[in-house]
């Protein structure tokens, strides 16, 4: 029998949300019956609230999974800071979510980012903490004869998290499928994004993605631990659409 893989939402699509309320915004993703969430580390009302962020989310049963960390925020001077984040609001996975324009730019500049990453997860290791890569489209346009994907996760270690997210690749023409099959075992978090190629407000299972074999392969291959919402819908307020897209999920049994 498959453990259930529990979700999590990113902060991001609530945003406004957040930045006035940070409390009121995690009950109401707790209600909702959010397992936990993922938070926007590039924020100072984030990284200079470890505590308050750690105890409001304790007290309402929400877990702390991981964040969005800007690549500046990855550099040695700065990486104390992120592991004393880290450990003190009790999350395990800082994830990279894009590159400098220098680094995207030619195959050299991805694979100098893919060896810092490979550094980084040498560094992070001890500490109980994994990095990771989050892509967005362009990563599925050919640069120097590869898709600049499998530039990043063709040069970097097993422990460097593929953190694909679905709606995202199929927007930039790839088959996440392919990638859940080609990188097993790497997808420990994935953000679930729908995509439809007629409906732009579709929101979690009212599109095009083949929900069914992507839950198939995180729960067999993959090495999923975490599902990440992550929709924003031009129709539903913020916190409404992130409520929906759990009961679009529930009812496909997650």
């Amino acid at each position: 029998m498959v453990t259930r893989i529990p979700i999590a939402t990113q902060i991001w699509p609530v945003r406004e949300e957040f930045l006035k309320d940070m409390p009121g915004t995690f009950e109401a993703i707790a209600i909702m019956g959010y397992d936990g969430v993922e938070l926007c580390y590039y924020w100072p009302e984030v990284w200079d609230n470890a505590a308050g962020i750690r105890n409001v989310c304790a007290d309402l049963g929400l877990e702390v999974v991981g964040a969005h960390v800007p690549w500046e925020h990855m550099s040695s001077d700065r990486l104390k800071q992120l592991i004393e984040f880290s450990h003190t609001v009790g999350m395990k996975y800082p994830i990279v979510p894009g590159l400098p324009d220098e680094m995207r730019t030619s195959r050299a500049g991805l694979l100098e980012a893919s060896g810092r990453l490979n550094e980084l997860a040498d560094m992070l290791k001890p500490e109980g903490l994994c990095t990771g890569y989050h892509n967005h489209t362009w990563e599925f346009s050919p640069l120097d004869g590869e898709l600049p994907f499998d530039t990043i996760f063709g040069n970097t270690v097993s422990d460097v998290i593929m953190q694909l997210d679905i709606g995202n690749g199929l927007r930039g023409n790839a088959d996440p499928i392919l990638y859940l099959e080609r990188y097993a075992g790497r997808a420990t978090t994935v953000h679930l994004k729908e995509f439809s190629a007629t409906n732009e407000h579709a929101l979690i299972g009212e599109g095009d993605v083949d929900w069914e074999e992507v839950f198939a392969l995180c729960e067999s291959t993959g090495g999923t631990e975490w599902y990440i919402v992550e929709q924003e819908s031009g129709i539903y307020p913020p916190l409404e659409c992130t409520e929906r897209c759990l009961v679009n999920l529930r009812e496909m049994g997650k």
